[in-house]
């Protein structure tokens, strides 16, 4: 399998402000194995930039041709950039279902109607400019970022005075323990499905100290991690301590370890909702062909972009629909 490298850059639609800082563009790297593509996201709150990226990709040795040893390939790729792993893990899953002409949804065994609705991100900004895109967006789930400390309560509220939707707040990491406690409670008021990674990403015991302090408490919100919950083994040392994590493929490293996260997930009783970096069609379509198996989707990386480099998975609001095509089922459009 021949190995090419094809830095990108994605230009963003608005400004996307979080709790790590802001971006206008994004700056990914796509990976190609023959005629299978899969795609690295630089997110520099993880330490990835496109220079490192490109750099663990070129230290690749050969891949050899034996394209059913995936398992055995993946554990020989030298230790380095979760992303870069990742879109080589994911370039593979294509090729695999394009050499079989199947779409990798019916190689996982699962039915492609099967998915829940995504949800569109609303990145942080003055309450009301935030209000204004909600609003605009008419989206019926909106994720809300948060880590703005003071003023978080404030964007809730004007969001929530401006839609009806269902509403998903991502503190990314921004809260201390003592914040985390005071908020919630507070948000809980705005008629929220859950809490997404309130803590700090090394915090594990924070996540049980949290959930102990609000036991008992009529206002509790479920909580999920997401940073805090890179691959199925950080998910079994958060058992007991949250109601649901968040799966993304550049975290795992791929799809192979996303299944087992997720199977993971489900033995620890745990709910899953199945997100995205800012990316565009090829990481966000291939982690889409898991949706089946989520409650919840985070999925609108390619609605964040204005020059999506591929078509693939396709969007009635936040209703998606899977392609049918082998492998990922991409197809180039610039």
């Amino acid at each position: 399998m021949k190995l090419t490298i094809e830095p990108i850059t994605l230009n963003l639609k608005t400004t996307f402000r979080i709790a790590h800082g802001a971006d206008d563009q994004r700056f990914n790297v796509l990976v190609h194995l023959d005629e299978g593509v899969g795609e690295a996201p630089a997110v520099t709150y993880y330490g990835e930039t496109q220079e490192k990226i490109v750099a663990y990709l070129k230290s690749v040795p050969d891949l050899g041709d034996d394209l059913f040893d995936l398992d055995g390939i993946l554990a020989r790729l030298p230790p380095g950039s979760r992303a870069a792993r990742a879109a080589v893990d994911v370039a593979m899953h294509d090729l695999w279902g394009k050499r079989l002409g199947q779409p990798l949804y019916r190689l996982f065994g699962l039915n492609p109607t099967h998915l829940p609705q995504t949800s569109f991100t609303i990145a942080m900004d003055e309450p009301e400019i935030m209000a204004q895109r909600a609003r605009d967006s008419g989206y019926p789930i909106i994720k809300v970022k948060l880590g703005g400390k003071e003023s978080d309560e404030a964007m809730v509220a004007a969001i929530r005075n401006a839609t009806d939707a269902r509403l998903r707040v991502d503190a990314n990491a921004g809260w201390t323990r003592e914040q985390a406690l005071r908020l919630i409670p507070r948000l809980a008021a705005y008629d929220l499905e859950f809490v997404e990674q309130p803590l700090a990403v090394d915090d594990i015991e924070g996540y049980f100290w949290l959930k102990e302090k609000l036991r008992g408490e009529s206002a509790k919100l479920p909580i999920f991690a997401d940073e805090s919950a890179k691959n199925s083994k950080d998910i079994a040392k958060l058992a007991g301590a949250v109601d649901g994590v968040v799966v993304k493929t550049m975290k795992t490293e791929g799809l192979r370890e996303a299944l087992r996260a997720i199977h993971t997930a489900r033995a620890f009783d745990m709910q899953i909702m199945l997100s995205c970096m800012v990316e565009s069609s090829v990481g966000v379509t291939a982690a889409a062909h898991l949706a089946p198996l989520c409650e919840f989707l985070d999925l609108d990386g390619p609605l964040l972009i204005k020059n999506d480099p591929y078509r693939g998975l396709r969007y009635a609001g936040a209703t998606l629909t899977l392609p049918d095509a082998p492998g990922i089922g991409l197809e180039r459009i610039a």
